[in-house]
């Protein structure tokens, strides 16, 4: 079984085409598909080659009710606040960020993301993934010191311990990988990941 995940695409519609290429058995699109929800009508034939198995989070740039939207249209599904079965695994995912410097539509203060994600832990995850990274971590920093991730998303993390996390929203730690307790975490960017698990 096969799930690509990837984020922060930006409307970059040649590194989606590439990511659509690749051969999935699922896709998730961990948010931030355009800019200021700008573009989004461009962005969804793309994703629809594959669609049914296309699942999208809203990130800090759209909100859920514009995904929502989007999904609809294009005959994709939403993943926000939501689980689903990829074969034998389960997957759970939640879109949007903590407060930003810049007031982007989908922002969540701390005290809803932890009220948003309490329902994922059941049924239990085996791969979560969220627009944003934990707070204090590799895949939160966008430069020395300087950390921009969530306390909620980390706290969740070391509760629940699901075998795999990802995240983007910080687009300098793309591509890093750490592990939290029994979580091996990545922020996977708009070059994506793709994780292999036996069916």
């Amino acid at each position: 079984m096969k799930l690509l995940v990837f984020s922060d695409i930006h409307h970059d519609l040649a590194a989606l085409r590439r990511l659509m290429a690749m051969e999935a058995d699922y896709y998730v699109a961990a948010g931030d598909m355009v800019n200021w929800a700008r573009g989004l009508d461009s962005v969804g034939p793309i994703l629809q080659t594959k669609a049914p198995k296309v699942y999208v989070l809203p990130g800090n740039h759209e909100n859920a009710d514009q995904i929502d939207a989007f999904c609809q249209e294009f005959g994709l599904n939403t993943l926000h606040g939501k689980h689903f079965q990829a074969g034998a695994h389960t997957v759970a995912g939640l879109g949007h960020s903590s407060p930003t410097p810049f007031n982007t539509p989908g922002e969540y203060s701390e005290a809803e993301m932890a009220q948003r994600l309490a329902p994922l832990a059941d049924p239990h995850p085996e791969i979560l993934i969220c627009h944003c990274p934990p707070l204090g971590t590799d895949l939160d920093e966008a430069a020395p010191g300087r950390h921009f991730g969530s306390q909620s998303v980390r706290d969740f993390i070391g509760q629940v311990q699901p075998a795999w996390f990802f995240c983007g929203h910080i687009h300098e730690a793309a591509g890093r990988e750490t592990r939290l307790g029994g979580t091996l975490a990545r922020n996977v960017g708009k070059q994506g990941y793709l994780l292999e698990l036996p069916d």
